[in-house]
């Protein structure tokens, strides 16, 4: 999963992707091989994760590119040093998404299912931001069904154990 925050600030471009339909630029500072995550856990309501951590730009960009569907209990979370309107898009994922925003309290701020994947040149250009109604602190990416599998509702809950 890779952020673009609202006010679309230009970033250094490195590395250019150029596939059949156009032009995708990384910024420089997001090698796909080198970027690592931290590991913590968190809860949403009563359902325990363990989460790869993205608080850096590098990360953040990074997401969950590349990887492999993740488990139920298993998850990305995106935290930012303050609230504000942070968008997602799906580029170069391999599996679909259930993201849900949460503002610094823990309280559910914005729920997005069944994203799919934006993978193949075509998919990537008209790939779109999943923009959140409000401001949020922290986004969780899980796999596709689970918020449809625990429940999880606006009046869901938060909860940071380690990150």
């Amino acid at each position: 999963m890779t952020t673009r925050n609202q006010a679309l600030i230009p970033i250094a471009v490195a590395a250019i992707i150029i596939g059949i339909v156009g032009v995708l630029s990384i910024p420089s500072d997001s090698k796909l091989e080198s970027v690592e995550f931290p590991r913590g856990t968190v809860k949403v309501d009563d359902v325990v994760l363990e989460v790869q951590i993205a608080d850096t730009e590098p990360r953040r960009v990074r997401g969950l590119m590349f990887q492999n569907q993740l488990p139920y209990d298993e998850g990305m979370i995106f935290v930012f040093n303050e609230s504000g309107i942070y968008s997602l898009w799906m580029l170069n994922m391999q599996f679909s998404l259930d993201m849900i925003w949460f503002d610094d309290d823990g309280n559910v701020v914005h729920i997005e299912q069944d994203i799919p994947p934006c993978k193949s040149a075509t998919e990537i250009m008209a790939c779109q931001s999943i923009v959140p109604s409000g401001e949020a602190k922290y986004i969780l990416e899980v796999t596709s069904g689970f918020v449809q599998k625990f429940g999880i509702t606006k009046e869901s809950k938060l909860e940071i154990i380690s990150i």
